[in-house]
């Protein structure tokens, strides 16, 4: 069984070890896998070179497309397995693209590093199989709001929300890039009944300048309404680069 993970240069996975950057876990030491392929298409993506290839004509603001032969490569599970273990690491981050489409071999995945952590971060349309869920520890839920481009029905599935503001696993990190955002995010509160505890307001922006600036606006609004302020260290750490 293989997967098909992002690359960090050309042939070579993007497999590495650094501290979560985002949300609940922000500063845990933890291993990342990044997989490729994403069923979305946000037009802000810092990730774009998992999904935006060359002949793909949905929208993305840097207007670039990527070689998909340079940016995806596939590696058998225990291969992927075995990179990970090597990192020394307690705690599994896997993200993407969205983890959600390749659900199959990623359990198998998860079943080999039994005895890690393991976080999801997903998009929130993707439902996990059993066989998956069980391996999960915590899910990082990120629903793409109307500013990301992406058509409410493709972005906002409302079973999905609902299945994922019932779990206690669940956490909910919206990206914000004004401060009218978050009144879709209040809306979504609102019919999904999620406690505000477990949503993060994380700014949206591959550079710190951009990222402090809406952090001064966001946090008062994370005080207004009782949510948590989710940074982006990785982007003050490393900028926006691709295994940080």
């Amino acid at each position: 069984m293989v997967l098909v993970l992002a690359t960090q240069t050309p042939g070579e996975p993007e497999i590495f070890a650094s501290v979560q950057g985002e949300g609940p876990s922000a500063g845990m030491p933890v291993a990342f896998v990044r997989l490729s392929r994403c069923n979305l298409a946000c037009q802000w993506c810092d990730t774009a070179y998992t999904w935006h290839f060359e002949g793909d004509e949905r929208p993305h603001r840097s207007g670039e497309t990527f070689d998909r032969s340079a940016n995806q490569v596939t590696m058998e599970v225990v291969d992927v397995a075995e990179r990970i273990r090597a990192l020394g690491q307690k705690r599994l981050v896997v993200t993407g693209g969205e983890p959600g489409l390749q659900a199959g071999p990623l359990a198998q995945l998860l079943e080999d590093l039994e005895d890690m952590t393991v976080e999801i971060e997903t998009n929130g349309t993707t439902k996990a199989p059993p066989r998956l869920d069980i391996r999960i520890d915590q899910y990082n839920v990120s629903p793409k709001l109307s500013h990301s481009g992406n058509p409410a029905e493709l972005a906002l599935i409302p079973e999905r929300l609902a299945a994922y503001a019932a779990d206690p696993r669940a956490f909910f990190k919206f990206v914000i890039a004004e401060p009218s955002d978050v009144e879709e995010v209040l809306a979504l509160q609102r019919s999904y009944a999620i406690p505000p505890s477990r949503i993060f307001l994380m700014p949206e922006g591959t550079d710190s300048a951009t990222i402090r600036a809406r952090e001064e606006w966001l946090a008062p609004l994370c005080l207004q309404h009782g949510f948590r302020l989710s940074d982006r260290l990785h982007i003050h750490l490393f900028g926006d680069t691709r295994g940080t």
